[in-house]
């Protein structure tokens, strides 16, 4: 029987809203500071686990934080729901390297871009060791596991830095592959090193705002048909970059996941996206958009 495909690629429940660094292109989160109580948890999997391709444990903050991360991964797992894990990898201790070699976990990002711009000048070794030293454990141990080195830092799409070349030649180094220097991410934002191990670029981008002037009132976005949020408070985004619940549809702790989608502002958005009309002022005033050819 072939499997049919699920409503949403990708589900964001942001486990934890803190996070040990502070990037530069990474706001601070000005909501409370909250970790994802275990009961929300198991009250959020099961319902969307007949929903979406795979879970996120990140929307904002560091999911390596929240003392309760082996227990989650329990619950996706018996649900036989995938996870897709972002962190800056900063954190990681034998402890939690094992546990993001979960069988329920199919792929790690780290983004790497985040040492130079909280350390800056200081000497990334023994930061990039750990991360490698989990590598080699993925391949030995979980081989089908996806891993991705993230260096979402260019100005340009063609652009390349000092900083980055560093750390390509850290990698070529370690693993004895040849990464090219020349990029552009218009065509190409990802390139397979070894095995599952991938390296990717991107540029930066402004997080939406309502203090920021309107880009526009045209447009669409993958916001409630490929993706949504959810907030360590339980708060239903339609969108991973709705960072403070500016568009708020509703919470999981008063109402169903799949009746919150249900309700006629969800429902409003997704059909001016159809429609290439934003009618949220976040949405007007949100620089990715302009990445959909909008």
């Amino acid at each position: 029987m072939i499997p049919t495909k699920k409503r949403f690629y990708k589900i964001h429940v942001e486990i934890s809203n803190i996070c040990n660094l502070q990037c530069s292109f990474c706001p601070e989160v000005i909501r409370s500071k909250k970790l994802m109580d275990l009961d929300t948890f198991k009250a959020i999997i099961p319902q969307i686990a007949p929903l979406t391709e795979m879970v996120a444990f990140h929307l904002m903050g560091e999911p390596l934080l929240h003392p309760k991360l082996e227990e989650f991964l329990e619950i996706c797992d018996h649900y036989a729901l995938p996870v897709f894990f972002v962190s800056n990898g900063v954190l990681l201790t034998e402890k939690r390297s094992a546990l993001l070699l979960h069988r329920t976990i199919r792929q790690v990002n780290f983004s790497l871009h985040s040492f130079y711009d909280n350390f800056p000048g200081q000497d990334p070794s023994a930061y990039l060791e750990k991360i490698f030293e989990f590598t080699e454990m993925a391949f030995e141990k979980r081989p089908d596991l996806y891993l991705n080195y993230r260096l979402w830092n260019l100005q340009t799409p063609d652009q390349n830095t000092d900083l980055n070349r560093d750390f390509r030649k850290r990698i070529e180094n370690r693993f004895h592959v040849t990464i090219p220097d020349e990029i552009n991410v218009k065509s190409v934002k990802s390139r397979r090193l070894l095995n599952r191990l991938y390296l990717h670029y991107d540029t930066e981008f402004t997080w939406p705002a309502l203090d920021l002037p309107v880009i526009g009132q045209t447009g669409t976005c993958y916001g409630l048909s490929s993706h949504f949020g959810i907030l360590a408070c339980g708060t239903v985004v339609p969108c991973c970059l709705d960072k403070e619940g500016n568009i708020p549809l509703g919470n999981v702790n008063e109402k169903s996941v799949e009746s919150i989608l249900a309700l006629e502002k969800a429902k409003t958005i997704l059909d001016g996206f159809k429609k290439r009309k934003l009618v949220e002022e976040l949405c007007m005033r949100c620089d990715y958009v302009t990445r959909f050819g909008n």
